[in-house]
């Protein structure tokens, strides 16, 4: 049994190996960026004494992580860092959705063509170029306040907090629409035409095609990309909430995440344990919400899981 077994395996390589081959370079790349750094998680229960070294070090136990759950800001850090993600996971997927949609209705290639490089072409600005843009628009002298100036309206943008929650969403959906709207528009395409023929055939209107076929048909690849989004709901981009908001303290209350508090207290602490017991519980919880989303979604629509 095991010698066929054995065979089988064999035979599906070799069918396959060309897919393999050009699937080498990306599991090289996991492997050593995503596995090789998880023999690092002892440094977590560590107290880092460089002049000791990494495997020398006095073993501290959960001390690590009691520091950072007994400070006062780790209750706000956490809440503003799933708030942020929840809303960029909801909103953000459904305007790609729906662009898609609309992207799909499009007759003219060359129309879809310009509309897809419009939308896709903020993904590939870094976020430092964003901080930028962002401060000519709505810094002391950008041409938002500028403008509102010369009405009489006076705001200082980099010191009212409630504005922030607003513009950063608007800021990540603003950059990362482009990029999930084409894998949904994807989606789209690989549905059979023959299903929107025969709707059209019985008097279908677009929306009942879009609400009875596109969206039924594109769920999978909806809930596959959201439960991958919500295994990093315990993560932040960077860049967003370190160089957008710049380093003013007063938006610390609205804008500060984990990653980012982490990387300031790293700064002033040079705690490396203190970030490694971060780090290790952001991983944790981005698996355990993975398994149970998952798992949830399984038992609702088994054919929409992930795993």
């Amino acid at each position: 049994m095991n010698k066929k077994k054995g065979f089988m395996f064999y035979q599906n390589y070799r069918k396959n190996i060309q897919l393999s081959m050009l699937a080498l370079p990306a599991i090289l790349l996991i492997f050593i960026f995503s596995y090789i750094p998880m023999a690092g998680a002892f440094i977590a229960f560590k107290s880092i004494n460089y002049e000791l070294g990494l495997f020398h070090s006095p073993w501290v136990g959960f001390e690590n992580f009691k520091f950072f759950f007994t400070s006062s800001d780790a209750w706000l850090v956490v809440r503003n860092t799933l708030s942020y993600n929840i809303i960029f996971i909801v909103v953000g997927t459904f305007l790609s959705v729906v662009f898609a949609i609309l992207l799909n209705e499009v007759l003219s290639t060359k129309l879809v063509k310009i509309y897809q490089t419009i939308f896709f072409f903020p993904y590939f600005f870094s976020w430092i170029i964003v901080a930028y843009m962002v401060f000519a628009f709505i810094g002391p002298y950008g041409i938002i306040s500028m403008a509102m100036a010369k009405m009489g309206i006076t705001t200082e943008f980099y010191t009212t907090t409630w504005i922030w929650p607003f513009l950063l969403t608007l800021i990540n959906i603003w950059k990362g629409l482009g990029y999930v709207s084409i894998i949904f528009y994807a989606g789209i395409l690989g549905i059979s035409q023959e299903y929107f023929e025969a709707a059209a055939i019985d008097g279908a209107t677009k929306f009942q095609m879009v609400r009875n076929i596109t969206i039924p048909l594109l769920m999978p690849l909806i809930m596959i990309l959201s439960l991958l989004s919500i295994g990093k709901i315990f993560y932040s981009d960077f860049g967003l909430f370190f160089f957008v908001p710049r380093e003013i303290g007063q938006l610390y209350p609205v804008t500060q995440v984990i990653d980012t508090y982490v990387y300031r207290m790293l700064r002033v602490s040079g705690d490396l344990g203190m970030s490694s017991a971060v780090g290790l519980f952001q991983s944790t919880m981005g698996f355990i919400v993975v398994m149970l989303s998952n798992y949830v979604v399984r038992k609702v629509n088994d054919e929409n899981k992930m795993f």
